[in-house]
């Protein structure tokens, strides 16, 4: 086992096997939300993505021994795709449900009073 990955790994490729699969779904998914309206929105999809595979390629980088200020370099590109998917879920118009705080801080259950549904 340690023959058929080793060389991948000091190569770099086994990385470019990740970004393979990282692109097929991709694809994958933009058809789903294509086809059935169902799934991540795409600028959302596409900037998750494009950080991941960025840190994919701060990792091969470093595996292949790089120097620092390339591995720095895409670490940036995928500080950049980050903050752009955090933009984009910010801006959306759909913001997560609000829920009430009811139990006061330091109160145990037996101190709120109970709700119970009338049948």
């Amino acid at each position: 086992m340690a023959d058929v990955f080793a060389p991948l790994f000091v190569s770099g490729r086994i990385v470019d096997g990740i970004l393979v699969l990282v692109a097929i779904e991709a694809l994958v998914l933009l058809g789903a939300r294509a086809r059935w309206g169902r799934g991540p929105a795409p600028m959302t999809l596409l900037s998750n993505l494009a950080s991941g595979a960025a840190l994919m390629l701060a990792l091969r980088a470093a595996l292949v021994g790089a120097a620092w200020p390339g591995i720095a370099a895409w670490l940036i590109v995928a500080l950049a795709a980050h903050l752009a998917e955090v933009a984009i879920r910010f801006r959306q118009d759909d913001p997560a449900p609000r829920r009430a705080v009811t139990k006061r801080l330091g109160a145990t259950e037996s101190d709120e009073p109970s709700v119970r549904a009338h049948r």
